[in-house]
């Protein structure tokens, strides 16, 4: 079995073992890596039935993997208002954990970021943070995705940024993926108990500190705030654990 069959299989396996257990936002990143495995074997086989064979399975699964995208796309779109919060301009103990604290519990499994701006330094730390939070509060994460808009700036720091990351969380047993998107407007966290949190300013609604040695400087439930609204919904059906 050629080196890319093999790949092929083992990410396709591994797709379908997660989707069966609800594991879909994994599932739907495996079975897009399968499916490119198995259209590169599909294309350097020579063999007619081979070939024909491989076509075969590459719409299966893409069949599927549209069924999952489906569902993700739905989850952010459905729904029922549980809380809603205005953050006042200037404002402070809005931290991340007073918003998104109550939600991020053991039943979440997944989290995916929609956030366009996480370029500057202040914006991945933002990220940074909300990571720790959910690695500290969520005991059975294994997955976090973060779509975001590609930085054609900067030497490519941002890319390198999101590596340290990946590779941080690794180390939690926490698999980190960076999908780039150029036309995203949405900012919002969905996690996999059916819990989607929306923020009119995303992650970045903080102010920057007015020193490095206020309170605030690193914790933010000291730091002032820009104004912003935001609007928790929960969905039983997206609920996944």
């Amino acid at each position: 079995m050629a080196t890319s069959q093999m790949m092929a299989v083992t990410l396709l396996t591994r797709a379908i073992e997660y989707d069966v257990v609800g594991r879909k936002l994994e599932a739907l990143k495996l079975y897009e890596d399968g499916i490119e495995s198995l259209l590169k074997e599909s294309k350097a086989e020579t063999d007619p039935k081979r070939k024909q064979h491989f076509q075969t399975k590459i719409l299966e699964y893409m069949n599927r993997a549209e069924q999952v995208k489906e569902l993700v796309t739905r989850w952010k779109s459905k729904g029922v208002i549980s809380d809603k919060i205005h953050i006042v301009e200037g404002t402070t103990g809005y931290s991340y954990s007073r918003i998104f604290g109550k939600y991020l519990t053991d039943e979440v499994h997944e989290v995916l970021i929609e956030e366009p701006y996480v370029r500057d330094h202040y914006q991945v730390c933002n990220l940074v943070m909300f990571c720790e939070l959910v690695v500290s509060n969520c005991r059975n994460v294994k997955y976090i995705q973060l779509q975001t808009v590609k930085d054609t700036k900067n030497n490519n720091e941002q890319g390198r940024a999101f590596e340290t990351l990946k590779e941080s969380l690794h180390k939690h047993a926490v698999k980190f993926v960076v999908e780039y998107s150029e036309h995203m407007h949405d900012r919002q966290v969905i996690l996999s108990n059916g819990y989607v949190i929306k923020i009119g300013r995303g992650l970045n609604y903080f102010k920057p500190s007015p020193s490095k040695y206020s309170l605030g400087a690193f914790n933010y439930h000291f730091r002032e705030c820009r104004e912003t609204n935001v609007d928790v919904f929960y969905c039983p059906e997206n609920n996944k654990s």
